[in-house]
């Protein structure tokens, strides 16, 4: 990971005013059009675009290109980080945030609690005046306080495509009524829609209304639950972990394949979860190098919403083994059922540091069973 990292910064260490063309030498390319390694490759890189790849022996390269030895080394396009919380544009973190994930190959961004300077700052992304990965935005969230009634909704909805937004960001605490409008005006207007699933609604209803993606499995073990189950109410603790012995767990090929049909992706945000439920010691978590990266008092609250959640008086670390057994299991009977997976951290929330939060992600997603690939 470390040779990795440095191929990266050089690539985006290169000087605005530099050689218009970078030739990275005799490096290994991972393409992701296919599960292999393409070895002692030569990549020309002209004015941002990649203008040739080949053997070493076979592309020559240009006088004036900025060389870099890329001997043992690895290339591979951006990783994005698809469910992430971006600060406002005048923010003294925000470049703390976009350099950490510059830094560790993230090289797009889905903000999924937007605001109104996000619209600039992505355009100055997009042209290169602004450094940092590029950016996906929602609106501000449609939520139970942002809300009152389905008339709202659909004017909120509205609104947000007017402005430019690339997306609409649902939070928890929607009626049905108001999900349901805001889903269907969205859909008119060809607007994705992505976040949470409310309560009100469940995951059949997200499903029939053409959800973009939902995300943290939000909804799924209440999907699971049986019919006469008293967790129903939406009531089971961090994404319902603590109702983790009442799903019916013969069930889950089951939803994962009405996902698959119905098209809707999934953001597990696994690390999230797992990071914030499970027996790790909480020393451990925040004595991880990463967290140099971050204020301290950011690691203080993290910390301190971890013991939050062992003393929950309904917590169980059995309960809590199952969930995250059951969870993976899920992940990977939607990946087999062909239901679209992508890759997201909710970082920077709970250990989870901009950009290296991802790579933890990659593990888990192949602890659930998923390959490298």
């Amino acid at each position: 990971m470390r040779r990795l990292l440095l191929l990266l910064l050089a690539l985006y260490g290169l000087p605005a005013t530099g050689a218009e063309t970078t030739a990275f030498v005799n490096v290994n390319v991972v393409p992701m059009t296919a599960e292999t390694v393409v070895e002692q490759q030569t990549v020309l890189v002209r004015n941002g675009t990649i203008a040739a790849i080949g053997p070493v022996e076979d592309v020559p390269i240009p006088e004036d290109a900025l060389v870099v030895d890329g001997t043992d080394r690895y290339l591979m396009p951006g990783l994005a980080e698809m469910h992430a919380h971006v600060p406002a544009a005048d923010s003294p973190a925000l470049q703390r945030y976009f350099a950490l994930y510059v830094a560790n190959g993230v090289t797009t961004v889905r903000g999924m609690l937007g605001r109104p300077s996000h619209l600039d700052l992505r355009d100055r992304l997009d042209a290169g005046t602004t450094f940092g990965p590029r950016l996906v935005t929602s609106g501000p969230s449609l939520n139970g306080r942002s809300v009152n009634g389905p008339e709202e909704a659909r004017r909120m909805v509205t609104a947000q495509h007017r402005a430019g937004y690339d997306f609409i960001k649902i939070h928890p605490g929607l009626t049905r009524e108001e999900f349901e409008a805001a889903a269907s005006t969205a859909n008119a207007l060809a607007m994705p829609y992505a976040g949470h699933v409310p309560v009100a609604a469940g995951v059949q209803r997200a499903l029939e209304l053409d959800m973009a993606t939902i995300d943290h499995l939000d909804g799924y073990f209440a999907a699971l639950l049986p019919p006469d189950s008293p967790g129903e109410g939406g009531y089971g603790g961090f994404f319902d972990v603590f109702l983790a012995d009442d799903i019916d767990a013969d069930r889950i090929a089951e939803i994962a394949a009405a996902t698959a049909a119905a098209g809707t992706w999934n953001v597990p945000t696994e690390t999230l979860i797992e990071q914030l439920v499970d027996a790790t010691p909480v020393d451990e978590l925040r004595n991880r190098p990463e967290m140099r990266y971050m204020p301290p008092e950011v690691v203080g609250n993290w910390v301190s919403a971890k013991e939050a959640q062992l003393a929950d008086r309904n917590y169980d670390p059995e309960v809590v083994r199952l969930a995250i057994e059951l969870r993976r299991e899920l992940i990977l009977a939607l990946h087999r059922a062909g239901a679209g997976l992508l890759l997201g951290s909710d970082s920077p929330q709970v250990f989870n540091v901009p950009g290296f939060s991802i790579h933890r992600e990659l593990d888990v997603l192949v602890a659930a069973g998923l390959t490298p690939y």
